[in-house]
């Protein structure tokens, strides 16, 4: 036996409230064609006859519903069925209702089979007031199941696009640490045998973790502290990390390989040129900042030789620069922020006065 759908109790309080409109409007409709029988009358009897047809339709259509019926609303006879059935008995039912409670029981709202004109107009009323409503509800129904596939859709496409990512990410990250690899082999052996050990630590949790679009900012940590410890054995003492993530960051949800590539860029491009190296600081916090919602601030900080050239400006922010400024790893960072947060995301990257470099993102957090 198949189980009834869990109702949306709320949606049928508000598509009821509809119906009450729709009858005082088919009142004033029926007063303006019988005066003489008043309008609170006129409405007793819409309100009887369109809750009753109503609540069949609204109820008896999940009864009827099949898996794979759009909008939550049954297609072809069934739905023709269901609303001729709901029209016909609301409008034999609620009109002796109506006569019942009123103690009119010679009201000329009565049988259906009546060939007087006011029980003839009075029945085509009630059936186009039924055919308009059910339309409408249909209407409205596909409309939403429509929108609910093209969001589907963009959403798909997102996911498709931040996996594209983050599959280039991946091997580029790879094929740079196997050209270091093959460079220590002829110089130190042993350091050599100590990064391939750590390269293939780095590896198996990589792989072990399932493919997912977001996870937690812990994991995205603990991926970059076998990285870095990855890079600390090719360079020795020239690279110096930290790693500040607060317990109140860590449950955060952000994409996999988000930081990594600015890690990348400041051993590339900041330490590496530098004789003596440096340090990298990655740290995390919730902050507010006056004008912006709170929101997750990532820093990746460096003490190397610099930018070259004037800072890009920021993703999503006034100026911002282009695309190509920072190279493939930048690039990279800020594709993937547009693809899960659009413009609600920020990120800049800044020189530092004394020197380095100073990566920000800054992610808003989502509202309950």
């Amino acid at each position: 036996m198949t189980a009834l759908p869990k109702l949306d109790w709320r949606q049928i309080l508000r598509h009821y409230l509809q119906v009450v409109a729709f009858c005082f409007a088919i009142a004033a409709i029926n007063t303006a064609i019988w005066p003489d029988k008043g309008y609170g009358r006129q409405l007793f009897y819409s309100l009887i006859i369109g809750s009753l047809v109503w609540g069949i339709i609204e109820f008896g259509r999940h009864l009827l519903l099949r898996p794979d019926d759009p909008g939550g609303w049954p297609q072809g006879w069934r739905r023709v069925g269901l609303t001729a059935a709901a029209i016909v008995i609301g409008f034999l039912v609620g009109s002796k209702l109506a006569d019942m409670l009123l103690g009119s029981s010679g009201s000329n709202w009565g049988a259906l089979l009546r060939t007087d004109r006011e029980s003839r107009v009075g029945w085509l009323i009630t059936v186009a007031a039924g055919i308009v409503g059910t339309y409408y509800f249909y209407s409205r129904g596909h409309r939403a199941a429509l929108a609910a596939r093209v969001n589907a859709a963009e959403r798909d496409a997102s996911e498709a696009r931040l996996k594209l990512l983050e599959s280039q990410l991946e091997p580029h990250m790879l094929f740079n640490t196997l050209a270091n690899l093959r460079a220590l082999i002829s110089l130190d052996p042993e350091r050599a045998i100590a990064m391939l050990d750590r390269l293939d630590n780095y590896l198996r949790a990589t792989l072990a973790g399932a493919r997912v679009l977001l996870h937690p900012l812990q994991a995205e940590f603990d991926r970059l502290g076998d990285y870095l410890a990855l890079m600390a054995v090719r360079m020795g003492d020239r690279l110096r990390f930290t790693l500040e993530l607060p317990p109140e960051a860590r449950h955060f949800q952000v994409p996999p390989m988000l930081l990594q590539p600015l890690v990348e860029n400041c051993i590339r491009h900041g330490l590496e040129p530098k004789v003596d190296g440096g340090d990298i600081r990655i740290s995390a916090r919730i902050e507010q900042r006056a004008g912006h919602d709170a929101g997750l601030l990532l820093e990746v900080l460096d003490s190397g030789i610099g930018l070259p050239a004037p800072a890009p400006a920021g993703f999503g922010e006034k100026g911002a620069a282009d695309a190509s400024a920072g190279g493939f790893g930048l690039t990279h960072v800020r594709e993937r922020l547009a693809t899960v947060y659009g413009p609600r995301a920020r990120f800049s990257l800044s020189a530092r006065p004394e020197g380095g470099t100073l990566a920000q993102i800054h992610i808003p957090l989502e509202k309950s």
